[in-house]
């Protein structure tokens, strides 16, 4: 298979397969961000492991949610740390008003918010890597009429 190609398998499928992988390292990297927290500001906690983890999905994603079969190009990469970074931006958005609201939350609030933020832009992700990012060039050369090659002593074709 071409690395160019469109995914092969269907959404319902690609969807699945992108909650299995990308909600299963979203977990752990909600189990990461307080950890590594502890020693730095949770925002850059966050931006370490927001990298780390969208290296990592954006390889599962190309291998295994959308059906390429292989390793992620620099091309996919870089479009998949864009959507990566509205990710960013949403989750700390969401625990930075938080913590404006609510001093000194609980572990389990902020996770709370943390998750809920995480699948909102899960959803927004997905929609982005499907349709863009491992969408392929398919798209593009079926958007372009196909004109009949002409050769040398070849006829143009009659206009009716």
């Amino acid at each position: 298979m071409e690395r160019n190609q469109a995914p092969t398998t269907g959404p319902l499928a690609s969807f699945l397969r992108f909650v299995l992988c990308g909600g299963g390292i979203g977990v752990l990297s909600s189990l990461a961000v307080p950890l590594v927290a502890m020693s730095m500001p949770w925002v850059v906690a966050n931006a370490v492991i927001t990298v780390v983890s969208t290296v990592l999905c954006t390889e599962l994603h190309s291998r295994f949610t959308f059906g390429t079969g292989k390793r992620a190009g620099l091309r996919q990469h870089w479009q998949s740390a864009g959507s990566a970074g509205v990710a960013y931006a949403v989750t700390s958005a969401a625990v930075l008003v938080l913590h404006a609201v609510q001093a000194s939350p609980s572990m389990l609030t902020e996770q709370i918010v943390y998750l809920s933020a995480s699948g909102l832009a899960g959803i927004g992700r997905f929609l982005v890597l499907r349709l863009f990012v491992f969408a392929g060039r398919r798209t593009q050369r079926t958007a372009r009429p196909q004109l009949p090659a002409l050769t040398a002593g070849a006829a143009l074709p009659a206009l009716s």
